[in-house]
């Protein structure tokens, strides 16, 4: 008996070390691949301004010579074939691809694409469960309204996870905006420039917030390249689409057109920012007991239930 005890001990303890040793692995691979994920995108910004630089020359050395075209790529040859981005295309695609971080012809290309794609592979699969493999026993018009609503789904799922993807960003956006406007207010009072200001705070804010790190990297490209300062600004505003960017677009906009001091403006907007921050936060910690009260009655309870009533009934039946 004691052997048996002492050999589910010890298997109970290898797997509870198995376990741990699962977790730190992941623990690890997550710093890992969270670090490699933000050298990635900041690589993306340099190629996005490269790409923004390059386009010009291009639209220069086209409009001089006579340039043959090239082959153009499977997805855009399908989106142009069947024209997708007339009939499948919303009006603001290429801004909401923008907010979820998809910048780039290739972007929408990659959208319009998969909303004709997801429609038809959904359909196929419907149709093969609902006629074909006849999974499901329905009727005939309720199997090709099960198809149809299928389709449908297939055209949504890339809207809903951009959707779901911007909200995510705006998010992390958020949570370091104060932290950045922090950042920036002290590089611009020891005398840096705007654009070295963000420069710094991109380095720097990338371990909370990679998409706000890109932001403020593209922000800075533009401001080097588009001949309007104000629509550098501008175009950071909408990208990120939330108000403590609109705010600091306007006041940066104001310091370049009216000569208006920038130091106390950030100081005055990193602070309403900050409040906002600690609002929300209070805001959720008092939407919390509620939340946990059927957790609390559904997995809570029974077992507190079963680790006081099971001893007591042992020693009953034991008697």
């Amino acid at each position: 008996m004691s052997f048996d005890l002492f050999a589910s001990t010890i298997s109970v303890y290898q797997v509870i070390v198995g376990v741990a040793t699962v977790i730190a692995f992941m623990v690890g691979g997550s710093i890992y691949l969270e670090r490699m994920s933000f050298e990635d995108r900041m690589k993306s910004v340099v190629t996005e301004r490269n790409r923004m630089r390059g386009k010009a020359r291009e639209e220069m050395a086209t409009s001089r010579n006579n340039v043959r075209p090239q082959a153009k790529p499977f997805m855009k040859q399908i989106v142009d074939s069947f024209n997708l981005s007339t009939w499948l295309g919303t009006q603001d695609s290429k801004l909401q691809l923008a907010r979820a971080g998809y910048r780039g012809p290739q972007a929408e290309i990659g959208f319009l694409f998969f909303r004709l794609l997801m429609p038809g592979l959904l359909g196929v699969i419907a149709i093969l469960y609902v006629f074909v493999l006849q999974v499901v026993d329905v009727e005939t018009m309720t199997g090709f309204a099960i198809v149809f609503g299928a389709a449908f789904l297939g055209l949504k799922i890339p809207e809903i996870y951009l959707s779901n993807t911007i909200a995510k960003r705006q998010a992390s956006l958020r949570s370091a905006f104060p932290d950045a406007l922090d950042l920036l207010l002290i590089c611009v009072e020891s005398g840096m420039s705007i654009e070295a200001a963000m420069r710094k705070v991109a380095q720097e804010i990338g371990v909370q917030s990679v998409a706000l790190a890109e932001e403020f990297g593209l922000t800075m490209a533009e401001l080097s390249y588009l001949p309007d300062r104000k629509q550098a600004y501008e175009n950071f505003a909408v990208r990120t689409d939330i108000d403590a960017s609109k705010q600091i677009a306007m006041v940066l906009v104001q310091a370049e057109q009216f000569g208006t001091p920038l130091g106390s403006a950030l100081r005055i907007v990193s602070g309403e920012s900050r409040e906002k921050r600690l609002m929300e936060a209070e805001r959720k910690a008092a939407a919390l007991p509620p939340k946990l009260t059927v957790p609390l009655i559904v997995f809570f309870l029974p077992v507190l239930f079963v680790v006081i009533l099971v001893p007591a009934m042992l020693k009953i039946f034991a008697k």
